[in-house]
């Protein structure tokens, strides 16, 4: 059923598609009370309250945007994507070390390792969905042309040390909750965010250089701009002191156009069998 409706979703133009989402990202904003308090205190705390309507409008953007990003020709999704700042991607390249792309909750990040895809592969590290029936959509959407897939297991993190030693790419989202074990509380925005610990471990092993990545929405359904920024910290100290200089490069990517990252997203959960921050359950 949600297969057949993504893909008739799929056909109709982008334009359309974030117009409805549009509308779409009012309606859960008005009718859910928890995800209303959650996104305005994320976004409050961050600074960006000023930006919340517009935030409401691109939350619902990103959910109409995956049938068309997931579903739609990929000749035709690739057209709506163009790229800023390759220069810094090159330079990597030529290094021949690999690269780590770090791509937060910002923007259209789903069409990011696709277009990144159709120029060099790369493999993305992935948390299969919980319903089954979910499985052979975003698993089909994702695995396209040269874009492999790493699940969010051992295996898969195997996966990534192994293609990063052969001086190829891979993705990672940074600023999704990882589980209990692998990751630290480091303050993202001024409060302790469960932060993965993977990316430093990665960049230790390998020596392969971190890219922020992120695909800035354009108004009026015009597509999508790819930009590039590198990742210049040093990864030194205690985990905690990582995984703080990676969240304080996603909170600087993400004052780029505040307005499109996924406040709703439950960032400062506790995972199932974690203590808090400071250790309190």
């Amino acid at each position: 059923m949600l297969v057949s409706l993504f893909r008739l979703l799929s056909g109709l133009p982008l334009p359309v598609l974030h117009g409805l989402g549009s509308a779409l990202g009012w309606l859960v904003y008005l009718a859910s009370p928890s995800y209303r308090r959650r996104m305005k205190d994320n976004i409050g705390r961050a600074g960006y309250a000023g930006s919340l309507s517009a935030a409401i409008s691109e939350a619902g953007k990103n959910i109409l945007e995956l049938p068309f990003v997931w579903c739609a020709r990929p000749e035709r999704v690739l057209a709506t994507a163009c790229i800023e700042d390759w220069d810094v991607v090159q330079s990597a390249l030529d290094a021949k070390r690999g690269i780590i792309f770090l791509t937060p909750h910002l923007g259209c990040f789903e069409i990011l390792a696709q277009k990144v895809a159709s120029i060099v592969p790369v493999t993305v590290m992935y948390r299969p969905p919980k319903k089954s029936a979910l499985k052979p959509l975003v698993e089909d959407a994702r695995a396209r042309n040269n874009l492999g897939l790493a699940p969010a297991t051992l295996s898969g993190v195997r996966t990534l040390l192994k293609t990063l030693k052969q001086g190829k790419l891979i993705g990672i989202l940074p600023d999704q909750v990882p589980q209990e074990g692998e990751g630290v509380w480091a303050d993202f925005f001024g409060k302790p965010a469960y932060t993965m610990t993977l990316p430093a471990k990665l960049q230790q092993m390998t020596g392969a250089p971190i890219i922020l990545s992120y695909a800035q929405r354009l108004p009026g359904g015009k597509g999508f701009v790819l930009r590039f920024v590198r990742f210049d910290d040093e990864l030194t100290g205690t985990p905690e002191q990582q995984a703080r200089a990676i969240n304080a490069g996603m909170e600087a990517l993400i004052a780029r156009c505040p307005s499109q990252y996924f406040w709703s997203y439950n960032r400062y959960k506790a995972p199932d069998g974690v203590a808090g921050p400071g250790g309190e359950q």
